[in-house]
C-alpha cells in the first residue's frame, strides 16, 4: 500500500508541479549555473547506495589552494531561499517514482555516515528513506543529531498510512511557516561525526 501511494503521489506531484519545475530549474541555471540538478549518492534502503536528486543551492567555490569553500560562503540569497521552500527537493520526486526513496521516511543522508552510526541508530535504513519525515516536521535542522535519529527510529517502529498522512500534513505547514531551516549558528547543518551510543557499540565490540 505504501509503494502504491509513493507512485500515485509522486507521479502527480510531477506532473502538477511540473511547471514549478521548469520555471526553479531555469532560476538556477540563471542565479547558480550548471549543473542545475544536485547528484549524491545517498545510502537507501538497507543502505543500497542509489543517487539522489536535488536542485542546486550553492556556488562551486573554492579558496587559492583549489579547497571548497563553507556552506556559508557558498550558499546564496537565492539558494537559502529554494531550501527554506523545499523547491529545492522537487526532484526527489523522481527518486520516489524510481523506488530509490519514499514520501515519507527518515532522510538519506551522507554515505560517510554509515560506519559512525549505533547498531540502533543503523535501524533508520530499514525502510526507504523519504523526501519528508517525522525529524522534519518536528523540528528539521534546529533538532541535535541524536534528536533526529531517535525520531527516525520511532517511525521505523510506528509507521503507519495515518502517521505518513499526517507528516504531509505538517510538512506542507512547515514548508510554509518556513521552521527549523538552519542549525543555531549554522548555514546548514553541522556535519554528523558519532555519538557516544556508537561508541558504547564499539566498546562492545572489542
Amino acid at each position: 500500500m505504501k509503494r502504491l501511494i509513493d507512485v500515485v503521489f509522486s507521479a502527480l506531484g510531477l506532473l502538477l508541479l511540473s511547471p514549478l519545475m521548469v520555471i526553479t530549474y531555469l532560476l538556477v541555471r540563471y542565479y547558480l549555473g550548471g549543473p542545475v540538478l544536485f547528484r549524491q549518492v545517498r545510502p537507501g534502503f538497507q543502505g543500497k547506495p542509489f543517487e539522489m536528486l536535488k536542485f542546486r543551492t550553492m556556488l562551486d567555490g573554492v579558496d587559492a589552494n583549489g579547497v571548497q569553500l563553507p556552506d556559508s560562503e557558498r550558499l546564496t540569497k537565492f539558494g537559502r531561499f529554494l531550501r527554506s521552500s523545499s523547491l529545492d527537493e522537487l526532484p526527489g520526486l523522481i527518486n520516489v517514482l524510481k523506488g530509490d526513496m519514499s514520501i515519507v521516511g527518515p532522510r538519506p543522508l551522507l554515505m560517510s555516515y554509515l560506519p559512525l552510526y549505533s547498531t540502533e541508530q543503523n535501524r533508520r535504513h530499514l525502510v526507504r528513506p523519504g523526501v519528508t519525515g517525522l525529524a522534519q516536521v518536528s523540528g528539521r535542522n534546529s533538532l541535535s543529531w541524536e534528536e533526529k535519529f531517535r525520531l527516525d527510529v520511532w517511525y521505523v517502529d510506528n509507521q503507519s498510512l495515518v502517521l505518513d498522512l499526517k507528516i504531509i500534513f505538517l510538512t506542507f505547514k512547515k514548508v510554509f511557516l518556513r521552521e527549523g531551516i538552519n542549525q543555531e549558528g549554522q548555514a546548514t547543518m553541522e556535519a554528523f561525526k558519532g555519538s557516544t551510543d556508537n561508541a558504547i557499540d564499539n566498546g562492545k565490540k572489542k
